[in-house]
C-alpha cells in the first residue's frame, strides 16, 4: 500500500526551508535587540573606563572572581555554540529522532514514556520548538556573558541551570545513567548536567567564592566523581574490557562507540585520529580499559587530595593532567561532540575542564572578603546601571522571545500541517468545476455532488476492508471536523468514496465506519454504488485503483479534494498518512485549515 513505513528524513527539504525561513524572519528581531546589548555595553565600557577617552579615574567596579568569571564567560559561550548548532537545518526533525530517542533507547521503559512524553511539542510543532532552542540557548549564553555582578549575574546562572536540568531529563534522557554501559567516557552523566552545575555556582552569593573553600569543594566533587566513574569503567560484565578479536566478533563498548563516531561526517584529520583510536582498542581493549580506569583513579584521588591538602604545585599538575586527559577523551572518544549535523554540544569533557578549571582558580585567586568597617564599593553610578539594565532587558528578550512560541505551541494540541506538506507535497491550489458522481450512502441515500451544493465538501477515496492507511486517513478526516467550530461544522461535509472493485457492497461501508467509531458524525458520508459508477468517478478524480494479487486490499492513490460551497474543486492534498502518529495528525490540520479556507468569511 502506498505510504506504508514511510517517515521524513531530517533534511526533507519543505522542513529545512520553512525552518531556514522562520530563523531568517526572526534574526531580524533579534538583530535589533544585539544592537541593543551591544550599544550599551559599549557606552557602560566608556562610562567604566573613562581613561580610554581622557585622564579621569577609573570608576570600574570591584573586580569578580576569576574561578567565577571563568564559569560564567565559559558557560555563556558553550550556551551560544549549542544555540548555534540547534540551528543546523536537521534539527527540526533529527533532533527528535536522531537525538532525543536514540539517547533514551536503551533506559528503562519508565525513562522513554518520559522523554516520549516532553517530546510532544517537539514532534507537533517541529518549526516553533526547533527556532525556540535556538533563541533560549543563545539568550541564556549572551545573558551569562553582558551581567558579571549582582542579582541579574546570579539570575542568569539560575536560569542556565533549570534550562539545562531540562535538556538533562528531556533531551538527554537523564544523561543514560539508568541505561547500561553509561562511562563517562561517552558523556555519562550528561554534558548539560554540568551546566547545571555552572549555572548553580554562577548563581551563589558571591562571598561564597571567598577564602577558596568553594574551589576546593569543586576540586574534591571533581575527583569523587571520577573514582567513581573508574569503579564503573572496571565493571566486570559492562562491556569494556574487550576490544573486539576478530572481524566477527562484537566489539566491546568502547571500541564499538569510537567506530561509530569515526563514521560521522568531519573533517577528515579528526576521523582519521578517532578511527585510530577505535583500532587500537579493537586489538587492545583491555590494556586501553586498564589505563583508562588507572587514569580516572588517579586523577579522582589527585583531585580529592589537592581539595583537603593544598599543595599550589601540586594542584597545577593535577589540573593540568586532568585537562589533557579531558581533551584526549574529548577528541578521540566523543568526537568532539558537534559534528554529524545534529550534534547539540561538544559533549562533557569540555565543561569539565571548565570547570575543574574554575574550581583551581577560585583556590588561587579568591576572593578577598571586604573588612566589617569598609564601606561597600561595588554599588554602580546611576548612569552604568541604567546600563547594565538595558543590557539585561536585551538579553532577556532574546530568551523570551525563543521561550513565548514554545510556550504556544505548548498549549496547541493540533499538529502542524507543515509535517504532510513535508510528506506529501504542498496542496496543489486550483479552481476548476469538480466531477460531478451519483452514488449511495451508508443508509442507502442517493447522493450527488449537486445534492451537496452550498456546503463545503472534504473529499477522498477509502478502500473499506484497508487496515493499513484508510483507517488512518478516516479518522484523520473525522478529527479535522471535530477541530471546526459548531458554525463551519454545518455548512460542511466529509466524504469518503469507495476505492475497492471487489468489496463495494453496503455492508463493507457499514462495517467500516462502526469500527472507525463514524456513525455518531452527522456530517459523515461514505459512498458506494455500482461498479460503473465508481469506476467513472474514480476517472473523473484522476484516481488510480489496482487490485492485488491477493484479491482483498486494493492499491490505490491518497488524495483528499476540497470542493468549495459553490461545487468547484479549489485544493489536491496528498492523505498519505505516513508512518507515524504525528504525521498522521499533521493531515487533520491541513484538513481543517483549508476547509475554513473555502467557507463564506
Amino acid at each position: 500500500m502506498p505510504g506504508m513505513g514511510q517517515g521524513l528524513l531530517a533534511n526533507n527539504p519543505i522542513v529545512v526551508a520553512a525552518f531556514q525561513h522562520a530563523l531568517r524572519l526572526q534574526v531580524l528581531v533579534v538583530g535589533l535587540l544585539f544592537l541593543i546589548i551591544f550599544g550599551a555595553w559599549l557606552a557602560r565600557y566608556v562610562v567604566t573606563h573613562p581613561d580610554v577617552v581622557d585622564a579621569t579615574p577609573n570608576l570600574c567596579t570591584p573586580t569578580e572572581p576569576a574561578g567565577r568569571r571563568l564559569l560564567r564567560i565559559a558557560f555563556g559561550l558553550l550556551w551560544i555554540l549549542d544555540g548555534a548548532l540547534q540551528a543546523q537545518s536537521a534539527m527540526p526533525l533529527g533532533m527528535p529522532t536522531q537525538v532525543v530517542t536514540p539517547a533514551a533507547s536503551t533506559s528503562p521503559v519508565w525513562v522513554q514514556n518520559l522523554v516520549a512524553h516532553g517530546l510532544t511539542t517537539w514532534l507537533r510543532h517541529p518549526i516553533p520548538a526547533a527556532t525556540s532552542a535556538v533563541w533560549i540557548q543563545v539568550g541564556i549564553g549572551v545573558l551569562l556573558i553582558v551581567a558579571p555582578r549582582g542579582l541579574w549575574s546570579r539570575s542568569a546562572g539560575a536560569a542556565s541551570a533549570g534550562w539545562a536540568l531540562i535538556v538533562w531529563v528531556f533531551g538527554e534522557a537523564f544523561g543514560g545513567v539508568f541505561a547500561p554501559g553509561a562511562s563517562v567516557l561517552f558523556g555519562a552523566p550528561g554534558a548539560v548536567l554540568v551546566y547545571a552545575l555552572a549555572g548553580a555556582l554562577i548563581a551563589l552569593p558571591e562571598r561564597s567564592w571567598s577564602g577558596g573553600r568553594l574551589g576546593r569543594w569543586i576540586l574534591g566533587g571533581t575527583g569523587l566523581f571520577f573514582v567513581g566513574m573508574a569503579v564503573l569503567q572496571a565493571w566486570p560484565g559492562r562491556g569494556f574490557w574487550q576490544g573486539q578479536a576478530t572481524t566477527q566478533a562484537t566489539p566491546g563498548n568502547l571500541t564499538a562507540m569510537a567506530q561509530s563516531m569515526s563514521q560521522t561526517p568531519q573533517p577528515h584529520v579528526i576521523a582519521h585520529a578517532v578511527s585510530w583510536f577505535a583500532k587500537m582498542d579493537a586489538q587492545h581493549g583491555w590494556a586501553i580499559n586498564l589505563v583508562v580506569v588507572g587514569t580516572l583513579l588517579s586523577l579522582g584521588v589527585g583531585l580529592v587530595v589537592v581539595a583537603f591538602r593544598w599543595r599550589p604545585g601540586m594542584a597545577r599538575v593535577v589540573v593540568g593532567l586532568t585537562a589533557l586527559a579531558c581533551l584526549a577523551d574529548w577528541i578521540l572518544v566523543q568526537d568532539m561532540g558537534f559534528f554529524g549535523g545534529v550534534g547539540t554540544d561538544p559533549n562533557s569533557m569540555l565543561p569539565i575542564i571548565f570547570l575543574v578549571a574554575s574550581g583551581y582558580l577560585a583556590c588561587v585567586r579568591p576572593l578577598v572578603a571586604p573588612a566589617q568597617n569598609q564601606e561597600p564599593s561595588d554599588a554602580p553610578p546611576r548612569s552604568v546601571a541604567l546600563l547594565n539594565a538595558l543590557i539585561v532587558v536585551g538579553a532577556l528578550g532574546v530568551i523570551l522571545f525563543g521561550a513565548a512560541p514554545m510556550a504556544v505551541a505548548g498549549i496547541n494540541t493540533h499538529t502542524d500541517p507543515i509535517l504532510t506538506e513535508a510528506l506529501n507535497g504542498d496542496p496543489g491550489q486550483t479552481n476548476q468545476p469538480a466531477a460531478n458522481f451519483n452514488l449511495t450512502d451508508q443508509v442507502g441515500r442517493h447522493v450527488s455532488l449537486a445534492s451537496l451544493r452550498g456546503r463545503a465538501v472534504a473529499l477522498t477515496f477509502l478502500d473499506p476492508v484497508c487496515t493499513s492507511d484508510c483507517p488512518l486517513i478516516a479518522q484523520q478526516f473525522r478529527v479535522a471536523d471535530q477541530m471546526l467550530d459548531p458554525k463551519s461544522r454545518k455548512h460542511t461535509v466529509f466524504v469518503a468514496i469507495v476505492a475497492n472493485p471487489i468489496y463495494r457492497a453496503p455492508e463493507f461501508v457499514t462495517a467500516f465506519n462502526k469500527q472507525e467509531r463514524l456513525n455518531g458524525i452527522p456530517n459523515w458520508l461514505f459512498l458506494t454504488g455500482s461498479l460503473p459508477a465508481l469506476q467513472q468517478t474514480w476517472a473523473a478524480y484522476g484516481y488510480q485503483v489496482q487490485t492485488l494479487s491477493a484479491g482483498a486490499m486494493v492499491a490505490h492513490t491518497e488524495l483528499a479534494y476540497i470542493i468549495d460551497p459553490s461545487g468547484r474543486l479549489r485544493a489536491r492534498i496528498g492523505s498519505n498518512p505516513g508512518a507515524d502518529v504525528q504525521t498522521a495528525a499533521s493531515l487533520s490540520t491541513l484538513l481543517a485549515q483549508q476547509m475554513r479556507a473555502v467557507l463564506p468569511q
